[in-house]
């Protein structure tokens, strides 16, 4: 009979424990998910991110047969979201779904409170949109070359809504001014949702947007679309001309829309979600009704969307040096 000693013993539970640890993740990955995943969306109501969330989402759960709660947090200029995540348990079951604020809020704050590759594990970038130049229908401009007059004829005159300091709208807003010598001030909202809002109601007669939740209300005739950020049209409002059409160079500007879980989120269940996104947007119902939003689709493995963020990060960090842009 073969003895064992007390290092031998040691070794084999060590062993023991060393396969546990490898089968684990892949155990994990296997039986999720088992109950609800909760996705924080760091914005109001009624914005890109909450827009896009709650179709994608729903598609999701229906795949997988379980529950997706949405909770929207915002605060901060997302910050408070964000934050919520990362410090978050990295099983899977609490996610981030948020706008391009995640790359931009890290060279716009000087405590942001989060790192983008260190405290999150990055799973997708499932769409995008381009920025919209809206008016209320009040605003005597028909056009943006008649806006571009106007404003220039009154200046300090007019204000304009964003759905917050430092989100795409607000630096694509703050780039036009600068580009077309613009003097119009900035009152930021928590979320795209408040900032449509405060243009419906003419609170702020001028407002930039993301396109999504712009375009209902552009259809309706409630708000008065004048250029587009991107540099073609849009399929979603086809009649409405690009920046560059209208003369604005070298100008172009969109807001992503990233999917994220704390740091540590075993890999195999990072991969399965992402797995999960690219098949909802694989539906043609839910592609069709996305484009016709204003959204453009994407699918971004985990390293390509990581790739994306660190590129996004050094891009947006060069234009707020370079314009000494503050959170307000």
């Amino acid at each position: 009979m073969k003895k064992f000693t007390a290092p031998h013993i040691l070794l084999t539970l060590a062993q023991i424990y060393f396969g546990l640890f490898l089968i684990t993740p892949h155990a994990q990955a296997q039986d999720y998910p088992n109950r609800p995943i909760k996705v924080i969306i760091p914005f109001a109501p009624g914005g890109p991110s909450d827009i896009v969330g709650r179709v994608l989402m729903q598609q999701i759960s229906e795949n997988l047969n379980k529950p997706i709660i949405i909770e929207n947090k915002p605060g901060a200029g997302s910050n408070i979201g964000i934050q919520q995540v990362a410090r978050a348990t990295p099983d899977g079951y609490t996610l981030l779904l948020v706008s391009s604020t995640f790359v931009i809020n890290p060279s716009l704050y000087s405590n942001a409170g989060f790192d983008p590759i260190k405290d999150f594990s990055i799973i997708a970038l499932p769409v995008s949109s381009p920025n919209i130049l809206v008016v209320n229908p009040s605003f005597p401009a028909k056009d943006i070359r008649e806006f571009f007059t106007i404003v220039k004829a009154s200046p300090g005159k007019y204000d304009y809504a964003s759905p917050g300091g430092g989100t795409g709208p607000h630096l694509s807003a703050e780039l036009l001014k600068l580009k077309m010598n613009l003097d119009i001030s900035h009152i930021p909202y928590n979320g795209g949702g408040p900032a449509l809002q405060a243009v419906l109601g003419n609170q702020v007669p001028i407002g930039l947007s993301a396109l999504p939740p712009a375009v209902p209300q552009v259809k309706a005739g409630a708000i008065r679309a004048l250029a587009i950020t991107s540099t073609t049209r849009s399929p979603s409002l086809p009649d409405v001309p690009t920046l560059k059409e209208s003369g604005v160079t070298d100008f172009e500007g969109d807001t992503l829309q990233f999917i994220a879980a704390p740091a540590g989120t075993p890999p195999a269940i990072i991969q399965k979600l992402n797995q999960e996104i690219s098949k909802a947007l694989e539906n043609p119902e839910l592609k069709n009704k996305l484009i016709g939003m204003g959204y453009l689709t994407y699918n971004y493995t985990p390293e390509q969307t990581t790739q994306k963020v660190k590129m996004e990060i050094d891009k947006w960090a060069k234009v707020i040096q370079s314009r000494n842009i503050k959170p307000e």
